[in-house]
């Protein structure tokens, strides 16, 4: 057969078909996909369209070679979005018109249910956050567990976790929060200049770097770039040795998670964190530093010299406070869901997600619980 011989037989056919003792019925033949259907479809549909406004019309399917998706919709939209009431075809093609059926009854159900009700959202999402809450409150029980296990057994302290999760959480942060905190400190400097001008208290500019930065900004910069960086790097981390069964395999070796896992980063972050926190509003300061002597002209020796004087030591204390805080909550965070990811790429995605979200959202709550509970500290 040639190639144009075959291309007639494969294409979509439709005939009417009139029994002088039987029914009158539509008999379709050919192949209904997507391919053959494509040159036809100017001709066929207003042809289908007119023969579905006679009910009375049986129509039969079982001479259809080929049936695809395409084919199916075709058919299903001629006939009202509904499955036809006189209908033969064969048993391989009744999965589509089932599952188009299916379809259309949840469509109905739906509508028929009108607006969906909030309360059953929120109350999984409520047991949802108290499962998390205890689960975290768990893992701070077991991390005083390991706190004292090690204090028991001094030379089961995990010095190598430790160092190298300084390292990773530390020092490998420091050019990215030095950037952040630069144009953070050039930026506030620069918008307080504009305003102090128009009142002619150039020199507060001093006070209100010094307060902002050390007090606020630079403990919660470093703490939301560690929670993006590190955070999500330590639940990734955890999560691909649940995916590779490692933590498994320690189970069985007696390996203790927390002391070799949680432990270290909890107490790496700790230590790294009020660190990053300096280093921050050091860099933050510069920057605003020099943004000062650019659009106010105050020097920057004057202004290095001022800031003990017009920022209170105590603010200093309480910005480190905070970074050890919050690199306690991040680790904690990070760990917890790292442990909680399923043995699949799906969940380990979601996980990490989960947790840098949760602990930058953490760290501003924490945060503005320091404020209303320190309001009174470091303040002229």
């Amino acid at each position: 057969m040639s190639d144009t011989a075959a291309g007639e037989a494969s294409a979509p056919q439709v005939r009417r078909v009139q029994p002088l003792d039987g029914e009158p019925r539509v008999e379709l033949a050919g192949s209904w996909s997507l391919r053959a259907l494509r040159p036809h479809l100017t001709d066929l549909v207003p042809q289908l369209q007119q023969l579905a406004l006679d009910s009375t019309l049986h129509w039969d399917l079982r001479g259809i070679d080929a049936l695809d998706d395409t084919g199916a919709v075709l058919l299903w939209r001629v006939w009202g979005k509904r499955r036809a009431e006189r209908l033969s075809l064969k048993v391989e093609h009744e999965s589509m018109f089932g599952y188009l059926s299916g379809v259309q009854e949840a469509a109905a159900e739906r509508r028929r249910r009108g607006p969906r009700n909030p309360l059953p959202t929120i109350g999984r999402k409520t047991l949802r956050l108290i499962d998390h809450v205890a689960g975290v409150l768990v893992l701070i029980g077991q991390l005083l567990v390991d706190i004292g296990y090690v204090a028991r057994h001094p030379l089961r302290m995990p010095w190598r976790e430790i160092s190298a999760s300084i390292y990773r959480t530390g020092a490998q942060a420091l050019g990215i929060t030095a950037l952040v905190g630069f144009l953070v400190g050039i930026v506030l400097s620069y918008l307080s200049a504009q305003q102090l001008k128009l009142f002619g208290a150039d020199i507060f500019i001093i006070n209100i770097l010094g307060i902002s930065v050390i007090r606020e900004l630079g403990p919660v910069l470093a703490a939301i770039l560690v929670a993006g960086r590190s955070g999500s790097s330590m639940t990734a981390q955890l999560g691909v040795m649940r995916v590779t069964q490692e933590l498994d395999a320690m189970s069985v070796m007696g390996i203790r998670h927390g002391t070799r896992l949680i432990f270290p980063k909890v107490v790496a972050l700790a230590v790294s964190m009020p660190l990053l926190v300096l280093w921050t509003s050091a860099i933050a300061l510069l920057g605003g530093m020099m943004s000062a002597q650019i659009e106010l002209g105050i020097d920057v020796r004057y202004f290095a010299l001022s800031l003990p004087n017009a920022v209170p030591v105590a603010n200093l204390w309480l910005g480190v406070s905070k970074g050890m805080v919050f690199g306690m909550l991040i680790a904690l965070i990070a760990c917890h869901f790292g442990l909680r990811i399923r043995p699949n790429t799906e969940s380990l995605g979601q996980g990490t997600t989960d947790s840098v979200v949760s602990a930058i959202t953490v760290v501003i709550l924490v945060d503005a619980l320091f404020a209303v509970m320190f309001s009174d500290v470091g303040i002229q």
